[in-house]
């Protein structure tokens, strides 16, 4: 599992802390300690691939107590690929998958639009 942060000004010169997880199964990153680290990383979104967890399997209980709004989009095929955005502030759209069926049915990205910037948590081959 690595991560990548950025900071992001947006026009309301409001900085976001913004980061990106490769996962590699969520319920087992969970069982490692994920709702620690992002507990004392605080980041205001973060964006999740290799969820490899249909919606329903995923215990959202811990996040919500960090404050954060939970986003999912899935493969089709049970435990394989999935992306997701955590975030605490609600954005205003999200939009799921990008139009393409094959990667649509795999959950290969989501984005989250706030205001005058968007947010996408993308997993690619």
């Amino acid at each position: 599992m690595q991560a990548t942060c950025v900071l992001v000004k947006n026009s309301n010169l409001k900085k976001m802390k913004i980061i990106s997880y490769n996962l590699n199964g969520i319920r087992a990153a969970m069982d490692k300690g994920l709702c620690d680290w992002l507990s004392n990383e605080n980041p205001d979104i973060l964006c999740i691939q290799e969820t490899k967890a249909q919606p329903e399997q995923i215990d959202e209980s811990s996040f919500n107590t960090l404050e954060y709004e939970c986003y999912w989009f899935s493969a089709q095929k049970k435990g394989y690929s999935g992306t997701g955005i955590l975030t605490k502030q609600t954005p205003d759209h999200v939009e799921y998958g990008m139009g393409i069926k094959k990667y649509d049915d795999e959950g290969r990205l989501i984005r989250a639009d706030f205001k005058d910037v968007s947010v996408i948590s993308v997993y690619h081959p």
